[in-house]
């Protein structure tokens, strides 16, 4: 049962006051209504966080919303996948809602999950809008970010993985298999996640004593498109590389397509390793060596903080980074000697 609302320290009319609005106005503020100035709401919410003032009352529906920028996506199944396992723990039951980039979503949404009140919201997202966190904190709807995008701010829920090791490990199969030319095809350059894999691949590099060259790395945008495309280009290289570590497995899927469009053998001319681990990886041909990034265990645990957080518990830790592991399959193998001495 969700804990026992606490006793206002003020009134709506002493805030009406305080921000020298109508008692109207703050009413809109607090159900969320859009005929209120962005100037005005700002203020309003910020003295209801200043005062910590709840909102009496409208009990909350049974529902856990998780929010997408972008629903059509092998990972994205993955991830409701956890958060019903949780609802179904908890008698809960699941909204799914898309809206903004992959950065946050858009302003608009707060209104209607305002209206919806549910028990929490999981969103997979970079980070939340300064205004978006305000309306809902200050209507108790508690919030936690799987961001396998960005890296949210320290006081901001969030549950995430460890993606600078899972580029390092990826990158040092690949090193422990001979080879020595190793590209490496990320997601987008703005994204915190593309840059921790990268870091960690220059890493893995750098501690086997191998030169970094930039020529080999490409910044894409984690869907089999961008890793065909950036492959055509790294594969038609005069000193083409031996093996290719792609930050995703869709991005893995367009590296197999390149190679198949090109007439390069898979693992014999060319090791591939992906990332995320999706079913799909096991179904290819050959089947995807790849990092195993824990989606499911990271939407279940997403789930569960928000609904502690909704129960009134208050986790030591905001954040929380569960482990990734390499699954080899059939994709890599050791570099051929007529390869490595082109």
């Amino acid at each position: 049962m969700p804990p026992t609302a606490p006793q206002n320290p003020v009134t709506l009319a002493d805030l009406a006051a305080e921000a020298e609005v109508s008692l109207s106005t703050v009413s809109k503020v607090l159900n969320g209504r859009t005929d209120v100035s962005r100037h005005t709401r700002a203020k309003v919410e910020a003295l209801l966080e200043d005062h910590g003032y709840r909102r009496k009352g409208g009990a909350k529906s049974r529902l856990l919303e998780l929010v997408f920028h972008e629903l059509e996506s092998a990972w994205a199944l993955e991830i409701i996948r956890g958060v019903e396992n949780v609802a179904r723990e908890k008698g809960l039951s699941v909204v799914l809602t898309e809206s903004g980039t992959r950065h946050a979503p858009s302003p608009e949404w707060v209104e209607g999950v305002i209206a919806r009140r549910p028990v929490g919201v999981v969103l997979v997202f970079s980070d939340l809008a300064q205004d978006s966190r305000r309306q809902l904190e200050a209507r108790s709807i508690p919030f936690v970010i799987i961001d396998p995008a960005g890296d949210p701010a320290p006081d901001v829920p969030s549950v995430g993985s460890a993606n600078w090791s899972g580029g390092m490990m990826a990158t040092r199969h690949l090193i422990e298999l001979g080879h020595t030319r190793i590209a490496a095809i990320t997601g987008p350059e703005d994204m915190m996640c593309s840059l921790a894999r990268i870091d960690g691949y220059r890493s893995a590099l750098n501690a086997a004593a191998l030169p970094l060259d930039k020529d080999l790395i490409r910044y894409g945008n984690f869907h089999v498109d961008g890793g065909r495309d950036h492959a055509l280009e790294l594969l038609s290289l005069p000193d083409r590389p031996t093996a290719i570590f792609a930050g995703s497995d869709l991005q893995a899927l367009g590296v197999l397509d390149a190679a198949r469009q090109l007439g390069i053998a898979v693992p014999e001319e060319l090791s591939i390793v992906g990332y995320d681990d999706l079913q799909v990886a096991q179904w290819s041909s050959p089947a995807l060596t790849t990092v195993h990034q824990p989606l499911i265990e990271m939407a279940e645990e997403a789930a569960r903080m928000a609904v502690r957080l909704y129960e009134g518990e208050r986790p030591n830790n905001l954040r929380l980074d569960l482990a990734t592991s390499l699954v080899v399959r059939q994709s890599t193998a050791p570099v051929a000697s007529s390869v490595a001495k082109r």
